[in-house]
């Protein structure tokens, strides 16, 4: 006994735990547990299939013999072939001398020699020793330790390789689950009014190292969550229409700065979801994919590329280049979702252009290009923050009903030469960053008295927002002062007429 405590102990120490407090925990309790009692007085359970003689309790010499025998009835008869054995059936005329063992195996037993039986009966399907053994935070005393031990017994070795730990269902309260409290939430019922894929998403995003709270008001949350997700798919697909990547995508080399920016920003995310999944960290995958859908994506990137996908020429670089970085964002994004929203992955694994693969979940991880900063790039960092703030000025402006919405004003940026260096680049495609019919970029010496000072930049960076009065193009929605100027293409301004009868807009940037 000494000796098998000896190797569980070191055998814990070669297991990854998680959350890792679970190694502490097991290793104090087989430090200190008592000798191990194998069998249970009862009326039910996995027999103990021993026949002992009555008079000095030694098992049958044909032991061994006798298990297969029972086994073999037990296995066409079911486990009540065994009760229901008389022993003359086995022992003849010894059956006199002898009795069935009338206990049961431990339970703990029974269960902690699942790595033994299944290596036995689908050696095709398993390993020894197991990936992982996922279980509440209860078993460190039971299937976990009793799976340890008989393991380290018959192979020297724990039976996984990891072993994981996740809490217990509480409601919003965080009362247990009860019929008598009346709290419980079948899941039935939740596939049946939010989706198969809603359950799914709230499982994954919980941090189950702790208790995992679950109420009505959390799932319509998680639906919400669903929704935004889902709806930058939609978004993405819906855009690509007409896209073969192979003959429209366009070189990373050649893509617009904003697109590289995309490429780049997905790139990282992935290796943090692919660490994630490798660390069974599912909550962190929901929260960093829906962030980068919320944030990055709607919050920002395809906000700002919707002009240049309605409104340059069809086949024209600046949107072939937006439509590039989406069809990789899309690819990417449907594997870090697969595991998860298994259904819906399905569905947006359909509507992607080119060939592939029957099934998302035969799929491995994309291949996201390279798509690194050059020199002269738009600082896309401190443009988001500029922009944030922007945006905050032209809802006063809204609110106020100066203006319907952004197109209808004009922004002039006040900023120190350092930072005014970072956005210079961009020239009149500053504009299309904030969404807006004008942006000009002036030097801090230029700043008027009303120019309004930006949160976070401790006076470095100040704005002034205005309502625009020339006409609105008819196209664009932009209010440019030479809307109507050339009398072929009255209504829309020089852009669009340039996009409509021309060459095409030259975009470098954004």
């Amino acid at each position: 006994a000494a000796g098998l405590r000896a190797a569980a102990l070191k055998s814990i120490g070669e297991v990854t735990w998680m959350p890792a407090w679970g190694e502490n925990r097991i290793r104090s309790m087989v430090e200190g547990r008592p000798d191990w009692c194998i069998s249970r007085q009862r009326t039910w359970g996995v027999p103990i299939a021993l026949f002992v003689h009555k008079d000095t309790g030694e098992p049958h010499p044909r032991t061994v013999e006798l298990l297969h025998e029972v086994a073999a009835r037990v296995a066409e008869a079911g486990i009540d072939a065994w009760w229901e054995l008389d022993p003359a059936e086995c022992l003849g005329d010894e059956a006199a001398d002898y009795q069935k063992v009338g206990d049961i195996m431990d339970v703990w037993l029974d269960s902690g020699l699942m790595h033994h039986c299944l290596a036995a009966t689908r050696p095709d399907e398993t390993t020894f020793p197991a990936d992982l053994y996922l279980e509440g935070s209860d078993q460190h005393r039971g299937w976990f330790q009793s799976s340890l031990l008989t393991s380290v017994a018959m192979h020297g070795t724990a039976p996984y390789r990891a072993a994981l730990t996740h809490g217990f269902t509480v409601d919003e309260k965080g009362r247990k689950m009860s019929k008598s409290l009346g709290n419980v939430i079948a899941p039935q019922k939740v596939v049946n009014s939010l989706g198969a894929d809603v359950l799914r998403l709230w499982v994954a995003a919980t941090d189950y190292r702790g208790e995992i709270s679950v109420s009505d008001e959390i799932l319509k949350r998680m639906a919400d969550s669903y929704r935004r997700m889902r709806n930058t798919a939609r978004f993405l697909l819906g855009n690509l229409h007409g896209f073969d990547p192979a003959k429209n995508a366009v070189d990373p080399q050649d893509m617009l700065a904003l697109d590289r920016w995309a490429l780049e920003r997905a790139r990282a995310l992935q290796a943090e979801v692919v660490r994630a999944y490798g660390d069974y960290e599912f909550h962190l995958i929901y929260q960093k994919v829906h962030n980068f859908c919320v944030v990055d994506m709607g919050g920002f990137y395809l906000d700002v590329l919707k002009d240049r996908l309605y409104t340059t020429r069809a086949d024209s670089l600046a949107r072939r280049s937006a439509q590039t970085a989406m069809y990789h964002v899309a690819e990417a994004m449907v594997r870090w979702l697969a595991p998860i929203l298994a259904f819906t992955s399905e569905e947006i694994w359909a509507g992607l252009p080119g060939a592939r693969e029957e099934s998302v979940l035969f799929a491995t991880w994309h291949d996201i290009p390279e798509a690194p900063a050059r020199d002269g790039d738009p600082d896309w960092r401190l443009l988001l923050q500029i922009r944030e703030s922007v945006s905050r000025e032209l809802e006063k402006l809204r609110r106020a009903d100066e203006i319907g919405s952004g197109l209808d004003a004009r922004v002039t940026l006040y900023a120190a030469d350092d930072l005014a260096d970072r956005m210079s680049g961009l020239g009149d495609e500053l504009r299309f960053v904030f969404i807006t019919s004008d942006a000009v970029l002036e030097g801090l010496d230029e700043k008027p008295d009303e120019a309004v000072a930006l949160e976070g930049f401790e006076g470095r960076v100040f704005a002034k927002v205005a309502p625009v009065t020339d006409e609105k193009c008819v196209r664009c929605w932009h209010r440019r002062p030479d809307v109507g100027a050339d009398p072929e293409h009255p209504g829309i301004c020089g852009r669009c007429v340039e996009n409509v009868a021309g060459d095409g807009e030259t975009r470098r940037w954004a």
